[in-house]
């Protein structure tokens, strides 16, 4: 038998063979896969990522399993107590109509409020180099580990008729924020707009900023070249960034009732009629809660190449 038919090369060189006769590509673990054939005959395991061929531990799979239930099951009974027939009826009541309106305008308006602000806030932190960016940075993102009711406390301290800032707005312009529907979009846009930042800011930092120093050096200034180079290059984020803080700004509920109040057709928002109906009504409160749960179905579905990107 010659080395040829012996299935060895005899030259240099390797030669890939994917499970080639019985026990090829069999490693220290006895695992098969694609393996090198050396010139010298030998074998060794072809590099790659290893893929999980054994069982999921049991220690692992149960809490898995725990967590899922969890996370699901309160989904699942809201869905199967949903009451179907009447739905239609209660979606078109003027109650739940005045709600679900008042909620898309003020999201719509804080998102808009986020945009303006968010997005140049996201390219300072970015982009500027500045003593103090790290605690900046912390600051922007603190209201989203801040309870929503401090929020609302700290925004009534600072807009309130007597806060630092709502005195002076009351005194010279006579504007009144709390307890009014601007006083929804200023809470809204409290709680919704870091995460528009952090969106906007990731991107950014993904982005080249040679592309602005070539605009630059072509004659164009510093807010043109982020108006016609860098805002067209971060779009995507800046889309994913604004329907995450619109989905936040509808979601809201702590600082909302804490700072604009509860007052039907006025600053009553879609979570705080669900939280009064669920007291009176429950059949409204579930056909609300429903409707949450679409938009939110909706969102993720919207930016699922986003968060898909990394499986």
């Amino acid at each position: 038998m010659t080395e040829r038919n012996a299935g060895v090369e005899p030259r240099g060189g390797t030669e890939l063979k994917a499970g080639a006769g019985p026990g090829a590509g069999a490693g220290p673990e006895g695992a098969t896969g694609p393996t090198e054939v050396l010139g010298s005959g030998t074998r060794r395991r072809r590099s790659g990522t290893p893929r999980l061929r054994a069982g999921v531990p049991l220690p692992l799979l149960l809490p898995a399993l725990a967590g899922l239930v969890f996370l699901v099951l309160p989904l699942v009974a809201l869905l199967i107590r949903a009451p179907w027939r009447s739905l239609p009826d209660q979606l078109t009541s003027v109650a739940v109509w005045q709600a679900l309106r008042l909620s898309l305008i003020t999201a719509t308006a804080a998102t808009a409020v986020a945009l303006v602000l968010g997005v140049p806030l996201a390219w300072l932190l970015a982009r500027a180099r500045f003593p103090g960016r790290r605690l900046l940075r912390a600051l922007v993102t603190l209201p989203l580990v801040l309870p929503p009711v401090v929020g609302g406390v700290a925004l009534l301290l600072a807009l309130g008729r007597n806060g630092i800032v709502g005195r002076w707005l009351d005194e010279a312009f006579g504007v009144t924020l709390p307890f009014t529907t601007a006083g929804v979009v200023v809470a809204e846009a409290f709680v919704a707009m870091p995460f528009l930042v952090i969106s906007v800011e990731g991107t950014l930092r993904a982005a080249d900023p040679r592309y602005e120093e070539a605009a630059t050096t072509l004659g164009a200034s510093r807010f043109t070249a982020f108006r016609r180079v860098t805002l067209p290059m971060v779009a995507p984020g800046v889309a994913a960034g604004a329907v995450l803080a619109w989905a936040r700004a509808l979601g809201e509920f702590g600082a909302t009732i804490t700072f604009a109040g509860n007052f039907p057709g006025r600053t009553q928002t879609m979570p705080l009629s669900v939280y009064l109906a669920l007291q009176s009504d429950p059949a409204a409160a579930i056909a609300l809660s429903l409707v949450l749960l679409a938009v939110s179905i909706a969102v993720l579905a919207g930016l699922r190449d986003r968060w898909m990107a990394a499986s």
